[in-house]
């Protein structure tokens, strides 16, 4: 069988590579953001990343309203959650509204911490989608991954930058 992350690869619309999980998770988002109020960087990575897991697919309407635009915090707490769904959903949750919604679920700041930490990175990313959650991050944050550098283009213009500071008798 071959694979179909590999084979779901394309160009989106602003002509930035995207790598999908599967030919699903693909398909789910082209059909969702054109069901969406708009197609700004929030609902793409939403939409991307809801769409990784077959779960969060299939439970989209019990995640999100795309009629309103409004996330249901309550899906976190169902029983249909795996500990990999839940990642999606938060990480879907906190590119969408720059937050961590779900901490005001809970009344006790204790509680709001802990939830708190549960957005983190290295509880987010401590799953089998972390290596398409990044596709996510791209499309929320697109003025900062339009072109990116490599390691080699980043020393050369770090060096660059010294040598034109020691002409101007400038120094570090």
């Amino acid at each position: 069988m071959n694979n179909t992350a590999l084979r779901a690869e394309t160009q989106s619309a602003d002509n930035t590579h995207m790598v999908f999980a599967d030919e699903e998770h693909e398909k789910f988002y082209y059909e969702k953001l054109e069901q969406a109020r708009c197609q700004d960087c929030y609902h793409k990575a939403l939409i991307y990343i809801l769409g990784i897991s077959e779960d969060t697919r299939n439970d989209f309407d019990q995640i999100y309203d795309i009629g309103t635009g409004n996330i249901k915090r309550e899906c976190l707490y169902q029983g249909w959650q795996t500990s990999g769904s839940v990642n999606v959903i938060r990480l879907a949750f906190n590119l969408y509204t720059d937050t961590t919604p779900s901490a005001n679920d809970y009344k006790s700041r204790a509680g709001q911490m802990r939830e708190c930490r549960r957005y983190s990175v290295s509880d987010i990313f401590n799953c089998s989608y972390a290596m398409y959650f990044w596709q996510g991050i791209k499309l929320r944050y697109p003025e900062y991954c339009h072109k990116q550098k490599s390691m080699e283009e980043i020393l050369a213009g770090m060096r660059r930058k010294r040598a034109e500071n020691s002409t101007d008798g400038n120094e570090e």
